[in-house]
């Protein structure tokens, strides 16, 4: 019995595994070894001189995600400055976020229906966008850390509702009751950049109601909950703190305010959170081809989100009816942390006045977090309602978690066909960048992509050349 069970939390562990080596082969067959977009700004303020603590210690360094700057520093050093690189710690990152989530899976028995959905969905290519795009490699591992605390509360607080066992579980939980104090500064400070609004947020609100609902039924306050959230909140402070000095470029944003631009479309913000949660079956540009092939303009878009915000209402409904919150708070911190962060994409890319802005593949991660919760959410009430309480509410649990898989799995399938020419069209900015002295100021900016001066592309092309590095590298 003891080997069947070692064997399948091997199993278990495989998945995080075999994913982590579908997004390297994807990223090999799908890329080049080019710098482009935002690499151009991060190589005119941090290259040449890696070294250098002045490019190190600025007002704004925080905004920067310091663990960037060790990372540059072996990628200069060891692989003159590959974005290949990049995006395989992208890739690995991801799988060590897949594996918190497959032993949270193996803690809470969910079963393999449960897992093998979650992470069928966690390892689509719906984020395809950010995959390829290597300066984004510490999203990754900033997700991978907020798995992870969320995790430990999952479990600190699973021991509080039902108690103590033993001194070696006492000893498990002394540990992990300090980890939850350090690892806001660690990841807020040192990896997760602009995500850390919504992780604290979500820390916030759930230490907050815990800390209410314990209260509520043990008579008492146990104020280390409160302790817990200001861990999380001062780092959170000094970010903004830090954040106030940052210079942001923002190409395409109109500039008028949000009274101007609801007065003219005041439908914008319904149908960019719509279309925002659309994107989580299937992904934009794959959604966008298979419209236009059925030539019934945006209604299936609008009716595959509002299917996945029936199923955020159908989810926070088992939550509470059946307080699956007290079995475990891990998916419902997840649904939460998914639709805050809907809100404040929203919030952040109103600016740009297109409601097809959400809808974008740079986003599935922040996206996916809730529909992840969703999944578990319904998983657990299976497992806690039996039978369930309806026929019909059992279907249509299982009927959107279907229609979201097919959608991810058909993004997939697509993604995967449409590699080849991604990396043709990563060969095509290669052999401009290779040629930047003769290219026009157009081209650069078009095949570059990055529309804030050709002046900054050429200074960075410079850099990479003179240094022999990235494709000015040679054999």
């Amino acid at each position: 019995m003891e080997k069947e069970k070692n064997r399948g939390s091997r199993l278990l562990y495989l998945v995080p595994l075999l994913g982590t080596f579908f997004y390297i082969a994807y990223i090999l067959a799908a890329t080049q070894d080019v710098v482009y977009t935002d690499y151009i700004r991060l190589i005119n303020s941090y290259l040449p001189d890696v070294w250098n603590p002045a490019k190190f210690f600025v007002p704004d360094i925080l905004t920067r995600m310091p663990v960037n700057y060790l990372e540059r520093i072996i990628n200069v050093v060891f692989f003159h400055y590959s974005t290949t690189f990049d995006m395989i710690l992208g890739a690995v990152s991801m799988g060590a976020a897949g594996l918190v989530l497959a032993l949270y899976c193996r803690d809470r028995k969910t079963g393999p229906a449960c897992f093998l959905a979650a992470m069928v969905f966690f390892f689509s290519l719906n984020k395809w966008e950010m995959i390829t795009n290597g300066t984004g490699w510490c999203h990754f591992l900033a997700f991978a850390g907020f798995y992870w605390h969320y995790l430990l509360w999952d479990r600190v607080w699973g021991r509080q509702i039902n108690g103590i066992k033993g001194e070696k579980e006492n000893a498990q939980d002394r540990r992990e009751r300090r980890l939850l104090m350090v690892l806001p500064w660690l990841i807020t400070l040192g990896t997760a950049g602009p995500y850390c609004g919504a992780y604290t947020a979500v820390l916030v609100l759930i230490y907050g109601g815990c800390f209410l609902l314990d209260w509520k039924e043990k008579k008492r306050p146990d104020f280390r909950h409160l302790i817990y959230g200001a861990c999380g909140v001062i780092p959170m402070i000094l970010y903004l703190i830090s954040n106030s000095f940052a210079v942001t470029e923002h190409a395409g944003a109109t500039g008028r305010s949000i009274a101007q631009v609801l007065g003219d479309n005041f439908m914008l913000f319904p149908k960019f959170l719509i279309k925002s949660l659309a994107s989580m079956v299937m992904g934009e540009e794959v959604l966008m081809d298979f419209l236009a092939r059925l030539d019934k303009g945006m209604a299936l878009c609008y009716l595959l989100g509002l299917a996945v915000l029936l199923a955020y209402i159908l989810s926070i409904y088992w939550q509470i009816r059946l307080k699956l919150y007290r079995q475990s708070i891990f998916p419902l911190m997840l649904i939460f942390w998914g639709g805050l962060n809907h809100l404040l994409v929203l919030a952040a890319r109103w600016i740009f006045e297109n409601s097809d802005y959400g809808m974008s593949s740079r986003y599935a991660l922040q996206y996916q977090v809730g529909i992840l919760g969703i999944i578990l959410t319904f998983g657990l009430a299976r497992k806690a309602a039996g039978r369930w309480f309806t026929q019909a509410a059992k279907v249509i649990s299982l009927l959107l978690v279907c229609i979201i898989l097919g959608g991810n799995l058909y993004t997939t399938g697509k993604e995967l066909d449409k590699a080849s020419d991604r990396k043709a069209y990563a060969a095509n900015i290669e052999q401009v960048a290779l040629n930047y002295r003769q290219e026009s100021d157009e081209e650069l900016e078009t095949w570059l992509q990055y529309h804030h001066g050709p002046e900054k592309i050429r200074h960075a092309l410079e850099i990479l050349e003179e240094q022999k590095w990235n494709i000015f590298g040679g054999e």
